[in-house]
């Protein structure tokens, strides 16, 4: 298993290990790490919403339009590094990825 170095809405940091071949929002939510998911992963709600390090931005598939139009929609959109946790499968390239939940909204 790899890990991904979280940090929690509440400013803490923890290591979390994952699976490669699911998605990073099954891995947050399985380890309560703040992730709600309502939709659980189908990208219509955008409660799996992360800040992904910028670094490991250029690892990761491009958003599709779906995505980058529900992360317009919040508040704490961050073009440069706002992501759907749902949307990107988690791979033994993204071993060591570092991200930051997102606030609630």
């Amino acid at each position: 298993m790899s890990k991904i170095i979280v940090t929690t809405q509440k400013g803490k940091t923890r290591e979390v290990k994952g699976a490669s071949g699911s998605s990073l929002m099954e891995i947050l939510r399985d380890a309560d790490m703040g992730v709600a998911a309502i939709c659980g992963g189908v990208c219509s709600c955008a409660t799996c919403h992360v800040y992904i390090n910028g670094e490991w931005e250029k690892k990761l598939p491009p958003r599709s339009e779906e995505e980058t139009d529900l992360l317009k929609e919040l508040e704490s959109y961050d073009p440069s590094a706002s992501r759907l946790s749902c949307q990107i499968e988690f791979t033994e390239e993204l071993d060591g990825l570092t991200l930051t939940v997102a606030p609630e909204e």
